[in-house]
């Protein structure tokens, strides 16, 4: 539902990364629908495409690559900027803003194989939000990550979510990964929703039972 802000758990392996590719039509589904936005994912990939912004699981550039901080987070404005416009001041703002917003706004400037995991995390970020999305998918967005890192970006995850209306969906295969502000939390597993409830309503060492015991038996 718009505005909800989901955390989907599960092992390696349960599809929680297919599940984020398959609402960005990235991966077409073999059967059933799938809408988004009340839009058919299929016939309105592009459209859809505008309104996301995607922090990818291991995302991997040449250390060597001439490409600098600022040029990869512009890359998350291609949905607003389309194939034929160059971007203007309006979206180096944007840019810069959130590079700001992320604590990185001093690599504007840096190449990106001079940053370390953590520092190229917040870039990612950066450049998932500088697509100002309707909706935000979030692929181990924690990894690399250092405790007061975490906290900042779930602060500022929380604002997004609470403040603008963001609608959010995470993966984790780490229970310890899980937000404070979550609203509503699913497991999965070989592919299937296994648990479906509102955060409120799930008892941590209950999430380790169905993680580790009821999925692993299945």
């Amino acid at each position: 539902k718009r505005g909800e802000f989901v955390t989907v758990i599960g092992p390696n392996g349960a599809g929680k990364t297919t599940l984020l590719e398959t609402i960005n039509g990235i991966l077409p589904y073999t059967s059933g629908e799938g809408y988004v936005f009340n839009r058919e994912i299929k016939r309105n990939r592009e459209y859809i495409r505008k309104k996301i912004g995607y922090v990818i699981q291991n995302f991997e550039i040449d250390p060597l690559a001439p490409f600098l901080c600022r040029d990869i987070v512009m890359t998350g404005r291609a949905g607003k900027l389309g194939l034929f416009r160059f971007p203007g001041e309006t979206d180096w703002q944007i840019v810069r803003s959130m590079m700001d917003l992320l604590g990185v706004k001093e690599f504007e400037r840096r190449p990106v194989g001079k940053l370390s995991g953590g520092e190229f995390q917040k870039i990612l970020l950066a450049r998932a939000l500088a697509q100002e999305p309707e909706l935000l998918l979030l692929d181990e967005p924690f990894s690399n990550l250092d405790i007061y890192s975490r906290r900042n970006v779930e602060d500022i995850l929380s604002e997004l979510n609470e403040e603008n209306n963001v609608t959010i969906v995470m993966v984790s295969h780490d229970l310890n990964m899980i937000p404070v502000n979550c609203s509503r939390i699913l497991v999965m597993d070989k592919g299937r929703i296994i648990l479906d409830a509102k955060s409120d309503n799930v008892d941590v060492s209950d999430l380790i039972e169905i993680v580790f015991s009821k999925s692993g038996n299945q």
